[in-house]
């Protein structure tokens, strides 16, 4: 009988998601380039709508750390809510439970994404928040344990997807992008980490990536 694991339990580091998964880290700088070039404009609306996301976030940042709900409502959402991801053809859906099978059926992962972003019924962004207190890269093997579990989707789907995926991660003060290739072998790259609380104006290059994503997303259909 398969033993059931949560995700959080089963992958607590880098190596261990590696390891696991079978997952290779790019090594060609290029292999991630949506995060640098063709970086889309900003309109003055989408400006002052990050002014508003930063004037709140360091409002109630500077009264504590912030939990993860916290990070999600102040930063994760507002920022897909700017770059579009809450309009057609996207779709969004919060709290959503994966199960991952590994080890040939022996094991079974469980866990919930953040919010997850699909087009035609496919994944496209994961995002996960962490709170404050918590280094955003440590939200690493979760997320692409995640990612993962996309693989695994659309390996199963009559169209044998290899497009790639994207995640964000983000614990409110910084933000980390991903990029997964999950077909023929998983492999993924970071983009830098953003610094959204010591650097205000670094929300509008998160922005700009995350409008370069959906334009890709939409683009490849």
């Amino acid at each position: 009988m398969a033993k059931t694991i949560a995700v959080t339990e089963a992958v607590k580091s880098l190596a261990e998601a590696e390891a696991k998964f079978g997952l290779q880290r790019h090594p060609d700088p290029q292999f991630f380039q949506e995060w640098v070039d063709g970086l889309p404009a900003l309109t003055d609306q989408a400006v002052a709508d990050l002014d508003v996301m930063y004037r709140r976030l360091a409002y109630h940042r500077a009264e504590s750390e912030l939990l993860e709900g916290a990070v999600t409502l102040l930063v994760a959402s507002p920022l897909l809510e700017i770059a579009g991801f809450y309009d057609p053809p996207f779709k969004m859906r919060s709290e959503s439970a994966i199960e991952l099978v590994i080890d040939d059926g022996e094991e079974i992962l469980r866990g919930r994404i953040d919010l997850l972003i699909l087009q035609n019924q496919f994944w496209v962004l994961v995002v996960e928040s962490k709170k404050t207190s918590i280094s955003v890269r440590s939200a690493l093997p979760q997320a692409l344990a995640y990612m993962i579990a996309s693989g695994q989707q659309q390996a199963l789907s009559t169209r044998n997807d290899d497009r790639s995926l994207f995640g964000m991660i983000t614990n409110g003060d910084d933000v980390l992008f991903i990029k997964l290739m999950p077909q023929p072998s998983p492999q993924y790259a970071l983009s830098r980490s953003f610094s959204l609380y010591t650097l205000p104006s670094e929300a509008r290059l998160v922005l700009q990536v995350l409008k370069r994503i959906g334009l890709l997303i939409t683009e490849r259909d």
